[in-house]
């Protein structure tokens, strides 16, 4: 699988805090861009595979929500998070 049990504690590391703090808000965020990052690429070379472009709209759904909650908790996280990731503040 593209994302190891290695890959994915790196990037909790990186943007949550801490390997084993996978419930982090920030974490969710960045694992779930890299794949929506990997999906889009699938979609580019198979763009009638329409079972993985629901799959695509519904994590970015869950991370736009996951980017509301940020926002309305703490928006001082928020912008560090869009900010790490190059994101657009889609939040108005």
């Amino acid at each position: 699988m593209y994302l190891s049990k290695e890959y994915k504690a790196d990037i909790f590391a990186e943007f949550a805090g801490a390997a084993d703090n996978t419930g982090s808000a920030e974490g969710q965020v960045a694992l779930f861009t890299k794949r929506i990052a990997h999906l889009t690429e699938h979609l580019k070379k198979n763009r009638k595979d329409f079972n993985t472009q629901r799959s695509l709209q519904m994590l970015v759904g869950k991370r736009r929500s996951l980017l509301a909650y940020l926002y309305k908790k703490d928006i001082n996280r928020y912008r560090a998070i869009i900010k790490a990731l190059g994101l657009r503040d889609i939040i108005k």
